[in-house]
């Protein structure tokens, strides 16, 4: 029998072109591909109505089942407007969504579920998921169709994050808000959730009933699967969610192609693509525009995380642009199981928060390494173009008006299995038109940032390099156009650093400040330091032997 997307074992390093193409991304596991029977059932011979009034929850699901239940197929979904409920997915279909298909999520939080699920790397208990589906295996959703989560009946949004205009219209529309007047809530269930801390969190002795009174606190994803294996997101546009959009969670044979996210930027919680806890797949094509990070790897949150110990590994993510979001491509804060040979290449940011982002804390624990980044162009990054931070204050990246931007006071604590690494990260030719900093690594006092090289760059930017609690940070042929010269570079409690072929504008004040007791064998290599007013500031107890300057 004919089929579409037949199974086929692609081995992920055979897939990728240039320099990325080495003998670490071959040896990478095999992907295996999802394979459909051609029988096809549309659902509007399962009684569904295309009137943008009909909801259709019943249709949808019949024809999920149907085709299942024969050993798979195609579920189409024609041209049209069509409204549903939240829809479980079933081994073995293809959920395809043809061109002109517009599928709606109802606004009637009723009709979505509390469940005990999993979010922000802990058990948690939320509405089940607008598509969802568990322990599945041989699954897609494709087309050129597009599903629309009615997320603005979910979310809240703060007064900062819009115009007085906006503000107004929205206040207006309905709902409630706090008691500042400065957040509005879609409900009083909502608001009410809001003042609780960790709210969604399942707490030891509670039940999924005992969170009924804070129901629309507790938003859907957009789409989850589970623990299900084989699974290809390919064409469809996905807008609108009500929090994170895509989330495969400890899953396996992941594609996601040609896929769109969209969400308003001040949509909160409205992740592009969540994988946690996630092996084997590739990313390549999409068109990302959201509220919150974009690309985000995840692998469970601090002692729940480590006990489930399941890193998010063997992936190639590529030929991707982002747009709005608070992260470009983003590894935590949720870690705690690791994450470890991703390949990442030919990725654009325009307009997004921070670029490259690397997130953590104390009490995640989790090791990330052996991460391999080529070819990103960045403009108009508010943030940071490339950060390393082990101190994340679960914060905005870009602070709002008022807020402060100075980084936290770090002291040392000691070594346990919480202490989170960062290690073995390889960055290449990178291009950044504006940013606030160009590069931010941020370690621990007992836990440095290590071994962490960036080559081929050119960033132009406010600040230059910030290297705080780091060993073995290597920059090679890296530009630093900086419009705050005092210093291009600061090195703060760091050894083992190696500056090389370092570029920078003609009549900087300081080119570089070395500060701490602990920093030493800085070397700067093929740099002309004379372009500068000043070429080395050194600290209190910093002595002059800490840094070598030396041409090659």
């Amino acid at each position: 029998m004919k089929t579409l997307f037949p199974i086929v074992a692609l081995t992920v390093g055979a897939l990728l072109t240039g320099p990325a193409s080495s003998a670490q991304v071959s040896s990478l596991p095999k992907v295996k591909t999802t394979s459909f029977k051609a029988d096809t059932v549309s659902i509007a011979t399962q009684g569904a109505v295309a009137d943008g009034l009909t909801v259709n929850t019943a249709a949808f699901q019949k024809a999920i089942d149907a085709v299942s239940q024969k050993g798979g197929g195609v579920v189409l979904v024609p041209r049209g407007h069509w409204r549903t409920g939240p829809i479980e997915m079933r081994s073995n279909v293809n959920l395809h969504l043809a061109l002109g298909a517009f599928v709606q999520f109802t606004d009637n939080h009723t009709d979505y579920k509390l469940i005990k699920t999993s979010w922000e790397g802990v058990a948690a208990v939320r509405n089940q998921a607008q598509i969802y589906g568990q322990d599945l295996e041989n699954i897609a959703i494709t087309g050129k169709g597009i599903f629309d989560g009615n997320g603005h009946t979910w979310r809240m949004v703060k007064k900062s994050k819009l115009t007085e205009t906006e503000w107004k219209r929205l206040v207006s529309s309905g709902g409630v808000t706090n008691d500042k007047k400065d957040t509005w809530y879609p409900s009083a269930s909502s608001l009410k959730g809001s003042t609780i801390p960790e709210a969604f969190y399942l707490k030891p002795g509670k039940e999924v009933k005992d969170y009924e009174d804070i129901k629309d606190f507790l938003r859907p994803d957009m789409l989850v699967f589970a623990r299900s294996k084989r699974i290809l997101l390919e064409g469809v546009t996905f807008q609108n969610s009500p929090a994170w959009t895509i989330h495969p969670l400890m899953s396996e044979d992941i594609i996601v192609r040609g896929v769109t996210a969209l969400s308003p930027e001040y949509g909160q919680n409205t992740d592009a693509l969540d994988l946690e806890s996630c092996k084997n797949g590739i990313v390549e094509d999409c068109t990302f525009d959201v509220g919150d990070d974009a690309i985000c790897i995840k692998s469970g949150r601090d002692e729940q995380g480590r006990e489930r110990g399941m890193p998010t590994e063997n992936f190639i993510i590529r030929n991707t642009t982002v747009y709005h979001a608070h992260g470009g491509f983003v590894i935590g804060s949720e870690m705690s199981g690791g994450a470890r040979n991703i390949y990442v290449s030919n990725l654009n940011f325009i307009g997004t928060d921070v670029g490259l982002r690397f997130k953590t804390t104390r009490g995640r624990g989790g090791v990330v390494e052996n991460i391999f980044i080529e070819n990103v162009s960045m403009k108009d990054i508010p943030g940071q173009a490339i950060i390393f931070d082990m101190y994340y204050m679960a914060k905005d990246p870009v602070p709002l008006v008022g807020e402060s931007a100075a980084p936290p006071v770090i002291e040392a604590k000691p070594l346990n299995e919480g202490t989170p690494q960062f290690r073995n990260i390889q960055i290449k030719n990178v291009t950044c038109d504006g940013a606030e900093t160009a590069i931010l690594v941020r370690g621990l006092p007992e836990m440095a940032i290590k071994n962490i090289s960036i080559e081929n760059a050119v960033l132009q930017s406010q600040k230059g390099l910030v290297c705080i609690e780091a060993d073995g940070i290597k920059l090679k042929n890296v530009t630093l156009l900086t419009k705050q010269t005092m210093p291009v570079m600061e090195v703060q409690n760091s050894k083992n650093i190696t500056l090389d072929g370092i570029k920078y504008a003609p009549g900087a004040e300081l080119l570089m400040r070395v500060t701490g007791d602990r920093s030493k064998d800085v070397k700067l290599v093929n740099t002309d330091t004379k372009q500068a007013k000043k070429s080395i500031e050194f600290g209190d107890k910093v002595s002059k032997k800490t840094v070598t300057v030396s041409q090659r």
